[in-house]
Formats: C-alpha cells, sequence, structure tokens
C-alpha cells in the first residue's frame, strides 16, 4: 500500500513540471509516514492544489519521522540530519504534519530554517510544551473535544455506565491519552471511567471481550502496546479493538471511520489538508506567514452507519447536523436508477411515438394549407396581372392615346393658329403629368423606392400619408428606436406587413383613423396596426382568412418571427408582428 502512495505521488509530481510556472521547492515533513490515511489525505490536498496552480512549478521532498515514540535526544537527531540532507537546497516552504515535526521549530538554540515559511497541521493544542509563536510560521490546530464524543455515544446509550478509554504507550499515545483524560474527566462523578492504556494487544483483546454490560468504548489511539508490539494507528490496531469488543467503540478522527467505530465529534484530517493547501498557495504566492491567522480547523459528528445498525443504536438521537456515512442501499436506491431509466427509455419512445405521429398531422395539414395557399397565390397573380393589364389598357393606354392625338393635333395648329397651339400644349403637359402621377402610384404600390432609399421608417411614413390621401382615414405613425439600417428583407417584411394591414383595415374595419407602430429593442423589430373599427370573432378566423393574413404570417414565419391577430366585435383589430433585426437564414449560416 505504501509503495502504491509514493508511486501516485511521484506521478502527481512529474505531471506538475509541464506547467511552465515559477519553481517552488516544498519540503513536507511527517509524523507518521504516508502509511497512515491522515498525512495521506493533507498530502495528496497540498500536492493537488499546487499541481492545479499554473503560477508554478513544484518540486515536493517528504520527511518521515516515524516519531510517534520517539525521544528528544533521537529528534535532535533527526533535526540534525535534516538541515544536512537539504543544506544545498532553496526551500521556499517546510509543512509540517504532526506534532513532533514541530517541535523541530521550538528549540532556540538549534534554528531549523530560520528564513523558510512554515506551514503546520494536524497537531492538537497541549500536544507539544509550547505553542507556536515564530513569525514565519502559520497554519491549524485539530479541534479535539472528547466531550463531545462521549455527549453523543451518551445520547445514543443514555443507560452507560461505564467507559473504557484504549490508548497505546507510545509518546504520541500516552500525549493524546492526556488530553482526553483532561477532556471528560468531569464525566467521572456520574461514570466508571477506566483506561485501559497499559495491556498487551492480545491481553486488552480479551479483556475487550468480556466488556460488563451498560458501557462503551472510547478509541484514542494505539501506535505501541505495553510489550513495545508497533502498530498502524487506525488501519491495523483499531480494526483489531472493534472486532474484539462487546461494547460500542467511538472514536476522536475522520480517519477512524470504516474501521469499526461507531463515530463521534472527530477531528477532520480533509479540513486541515484543506486549511494547509490554502496556506500554502498563498505564501508561496507571495502573502508574508504573519498575516495569516492560525486557525482550528472544524470537527464534525460523523457517525458509519452500519456500526449503528449492528448495535440498533436510533439515529433520530444523533446530534444535530450530525453526517452518516457508508449508508447501504435499499432496493429501490441500488434499483431505482435503473427502473426510472427503464422507464424514462420506455416514456421517450412513447414520446417520440406521440411526436411523430403529431407532426405527421402537423405535415399533412401543412401540405394542405400549403397547397391551397399555393392556389390563392397562382388565382391571386392572375388576378393581379389582369387587373393591372385592364388598368393600363382601359386608362393608361387610352390616355395616352388621347396624348399622342393631341400632340398631333397641337402640331397641325402651330402654322395657323400658335396661341391656340401652345394653351393647347399646356393642357398636354398637365395630362402628361398626371399620368407620371399615376404611374408613380401604380408603381409604389408594387414597390416603394422611398424604402429602398431612405430606409424603413421613411418608407413607411410615405406609405400612411399617401395611404391617408387616397383613403380618407386619419393614420398616425409612431416609430420608436428603430435602426437606421435593416437588412433588406427585414425592411421589406416590415413595409409589406404594414401594407397589406393597412388594405384590410380599409376593407374589413370601417374605421376612420388607425395607429401604426415601430419599436426596435437589442435583437428584434415590433410592427402592429391597429384600429377602433368593427373587428371580428377570431374563432371564424379559419373560415375567412384571407390572402392577405396569410401572406403577413409567412413573411413573419420565413424570417424566423411571429405573427398575431388580437379582434373582438365592436372593439376593433391589432395585427403585431415580431422579426429579428438579422434574418433566420443568417443566424443559421452564422
Amino acid at each position: 500500500m505504501r509503495w502504491l502512495v509514493v508511486a501516485a505521488l511521484a506521478l502527481v509530481v512529474s505531471m506538475s513540471a509541464s506547467h511552465g510556472g515559477v519553481r517552488k521547492i516544498v519540503l513536507m515533513i511527517n509524523e507518521v509516514g504516508q502509511s497512515h490515511p491522515g498525512p495521506v489525505i493533507v498530502t495528496n490536498a497540498i500536492v493537488l492544489a499546487m499541481q492545479s496552480d499554473p503560477r508554478f512549478e513544484e518540486e515536493f521532498h517528504w520527511e518521515n519521522l516515524d516519531a510517534v515514540d520517539i525521544s528528544d535526544d533521537s529528534l535532535n537527531e533527526l533535526r540534525d540530519s535534516i538541515i544536512q540532507k537539504y543544506r544545498g537546497h532553496k526551500l521556499d516552504l517546510i509543512v509540517l504534519l504532526g506534532p513532533d515535526p514541530l517541535r523541530l521549530l521550538l528549540d532556540p538554540s538549534k534554528p531549523f530554517y530560520p528564513d523558510v515559511p512554515v506551514v503546520f497541521c494536524c497537531t492538537v493544542p497541549g500536544q507539544i510544551d509550547q505553542e507556536v509563536a515564530d513569525s514565519r510560521s502559520t497554519g491549524s490546530w485539530f479541534q479535539l473535544d472528547p466531550a463531545k464524543t462521549l455527549d453523543a455515544a451518551l445520547r445514543l446509550l443514555p443507560d452507560t455506565r461505564q467507559v473504557f478509554v484504549i490508548a497505546g504507550q507510545s509518546r504520541y499515545d500516552r500525549g493524546l491519552t492526556a488530553l482526553v483524560k483532561a477532556s471528560i474527566n468531569s464525566y467521572e462523578p456520574h461514570l466508571d471511567v477506566t483506561y485501559l492504556t497499559d495491556h498487551p494487544m492480545a491481553e486488552l483483546r480479551e479483556r475487550l471481550r468480556h466488556l460488563p454490560s451498560r458501557s462503551i468504548v472510547l478509541y484514542v489511539s494505539f501506535f505501541k502496546d505495553a510489550l513495545g508490539q508497533r502498530f498502524l494507528n487506525a488501519t491495523e490496531a483499531l480494526p483489531l479493538i472493534t472486532a474484539a469488543s462487546s461494547a460500542p467503540v467511538f472514536g476522536i478522527s475522520d480517519t477512524y471511520l470504516g474501521h469499526g467505530i461507531v463515530g463521534g465529534f472527530v477531528v477532520s484530517s480533509e479540513a486541515q489538508g484543506k486549511i494547509a493547501a490554502r496556506d500554502t498557495l498563498e505564501i508561496l504566492g507571495g502573502r508574508p506567514p504573519q498575516d495569516i491567522p492560525i486557525v482550528h480547523g472544524p470537527s464534525f459528528y460523523q457517525f458509519d452507519w452500519r456500526e449503528l445498525q449492528r448495535w440498533k443504536l436510533d439515529q433520530s438521537k444523533l446530534p444535530a447536523g450530525s453526517a452518516i456515512l457508508f449508508r447501504q442501499s435499499t432496493f429501490w436506491e441500488r434499483n431505482g436508477p435503473a427502473l426510472l431509466t427503464g422507464l424514462l427509455i420506455f416514456s421517450s419512445f412513447a414520446l417520440l411515438a406521440i411526436y411523430l405521429l403529431f407532426k405527421q398531422k402537423q405535415l399533412k395539414l401543412a401540405r394542405s394549407q400549403h397547397n391551397q395557399l399555393s392556389g390563392m397565390l397562382i388565382t391571386a397573380q392572375e388576378k393581379e396581372r389582369s387587373r393591372l393589364a385592364a388598368e393600363i389598357h382601359d386608362d393608361f393606354s387610352q390616355r395616352l392615346a388621347l396624348l399622342a392625338l393631341g400632340l398631333e393635333d397641337a402640331e397641325e395648329k402651330i402654322g395657323t393658329s400658335p396661341g391656340k397651339a401652345v394653351q393647347q400644349i399646356h393642357g398636354l403637359l398637365n395630362s402628361a403629368s398626371e399620368i407620371g402621377a399615376d404611374l408613380h402610384t401604380l408603381s409604389h404600390r408594387l414597390h416603394s423606392s422611398t424604402l429602398e432609399a431612405l430606409g424603413l421608417v421613411p418608407g413607411v411614413s410615405a406609405l400612411c400619408k399617401e395611404f391617408a390621401s387616397q383613403q380618407g382615414i386619419e393614420i398616425d405613425f409612431f416609430p420608436d428606436s428603430v435602426p437606421r439600417t435593416l437588412h433588406p428583407d427585414i425592411a421589406l417584411c416590415v413595409f409589406r406587413i404594414v401594407q397589406e394591414g393597412l388594405r384590410n383595415l380599409k376593407k374589413h374595419s370601417g374605421a376612420a383613423k388607425a395607429k401604426v407602430r415601430l419599436r426596435g429593442t437589442r435583437d428584434k423589430l415590433l410592427v402592429s396596426v391597429s384600429d377602433e373599427g368593427a373587428g371580428f370573432d377570431l374563432r371564424q378566423l379559419g373560415t375567412k382568412e384571407g390572402l392577405g393574413i396569410r401572406s403577413m404570417q409567412e413573411r413573419a414565419y420565413v424570417l424566423g418571427g411571429r405573427f398575431e391577430i388580437h379582434s373582438e366585435p365592436g372593439k376593433g383589430t391589432r395585427i403585431e408582428a415580431t422579426v429579428p433585426l438579422e434574418p433566420k437564414s443568417e443566424r443559421a449560416a452564422g
């Protein structure tokens, strides 16, 4: 297991070399090394934080003191060895995980890299003889509160009469046991508290198999038993203890969860890792350590669902905010996603079938409407051609013929009656001007030159004035925030909608006044033509819908817009259209 962790860390370091940032050399000194889950969690948090920061190209070095039972003399020798080993390195940061690495800073007679900033973590206040007061250091303390773990245990097991505290004989074990004892000392008048701290592992396990009823066990730390046999605390000693215990076992660290404890108010290695990673990045980024406050990392109520079930403990009695880990899923939780997926797939196919049937019906209706519209367009085109042909033949052709005859007559009179010839030519000029004006009106109905030359607002304004003049209907035109330049397709669409709306108004409403509005927004153009005339019932629109309404709808839809009609009998009519400022075809191409 250990070589896997080291290999993974080496891989992380090699991957980080491609950052291209400023190289930073970090020395990490661990109390117990990477065989224990706590240091692994903290180390990984720091390494990953630096790896993800493009400012740095990191170089890590690790020293594992294996110092849970080290003497002061041996610790001094380790200090000298580390100083000698890294004498040629320009360290940018030292990270200290645990109380013994922190002791390396506390001997003023033997400075330990005095110019290198330090981040410390994974230590309980009181595990060392004095608090860190070095201005070059910052970090976080474990928030150890065994009394809260005991309170939680008593909530679950209110009939408890005896508490057995389990700890080993290493210096680390003894120091932590002293802190636990001071924390729960006030419970001893009400509970029988027994400290099982001086037994060999085999004897201790045998004792745990025969605990009295109404007992609980509080596991502290166990790196070495009374015979000097060493253990990995969380992953080796603790499973032996919980497997033998005839009473529920509670603990003080999140790394104990999953190894047989019910839970408790546990210190968090994950929280220590996050704080240490944050402090590391800030210091390497240039912030002085003395400007970063030393904090107490949070602890949490956490419990193992499997152990709660094993000891038949009521989860409702847990402290508020407790996290329950390793919860085994129910049948629905295990199979629910698959069942939901199957149901979703079945529903999707059913909805797809309904959608396809609906679309098929829509397609048939659209084809029918298209055929009907095509027929109406052909008929309308032929009628318009006939009307134009008749108008040109019966009106303009006759008037031009009369004009030609008048010119011939004037020519004959020039020699004999010049005065009459001049008078006749003046009349013919007026006739020619009238023909020109009527041709301009006819041309404007077919295509607005004002729209093309000056833009939409002048074009619609001219249309409204001409319509009002010809039809005797007062037209109020209100433009608002309309862009000066518009795509030609957009301008023509809006112009034709207004033109057709006014024709329908004249034909059906009987109103003497109408309003035309144009309003521009950030990406759309809104047009409306309204009157206070006769109106009609919208339910009859399908039976009475003519080519004009369809042409307005189609013009708006082709450009990706919308078209609506609002009307009630006796309350007038309002047609509204909204079109984008950029045609749909060009948006799709873009």
